[in-house]
């Protein structure tokens, strides 16, 4: 039996918006604290982390708990991409090795030949 992969695809998507809430918060920080901007980032923040929430539940539904949490991983892998891209940072060898295992083993898990359920 064929799994849909519009939950999946659905998952990957709640996932990378979540990952934006570390760019908001690290660029919140930057601020002067109770400052106006520092204010509006982290509302950003709250409302990523409040529609993920709502999202989360809704993607659990939908897709078993042990294979939404292994495809959370993914978020790391996201983080990485949105340090090197937003803040100029330097992801060392042993951090892409890291991130591409994670890729590797959401990939093995979600294409393995059992079904899941």
């Amino acid at each position: 039996m064929k799994r849909s992969v519009k939950p999946y695809l659905l998952l990957l998507a709640v996932v990378f918006g979540y990952s934006f809430g570390g760019v908001f918060s690290k660029l919140a920080a930057r601020e002067p604290f109770l400052s106006v901007k520092w204010i509006l980032l982290y509302g950003c923040l709250i409302a990523i982390l409040g529609l993920y929430a709502i999202f989360w539940q809704q993607i659990l539904r939908r897709v078993p708990l042990n294979i939404a949490y292994i495809c959370k991983s993914v978020g790391i892998v996201f983080s990485m991409t949105w340090g090197i891209v937003f803040f100029r940072e330097r992801i060392s060898p042993v951090s892409l090795l890291g991130g591409g295992i994670v890729i590797l083993g959401v990939i093995l898990i979600l294409t393995g030949g059992k079904e899941h359920e």
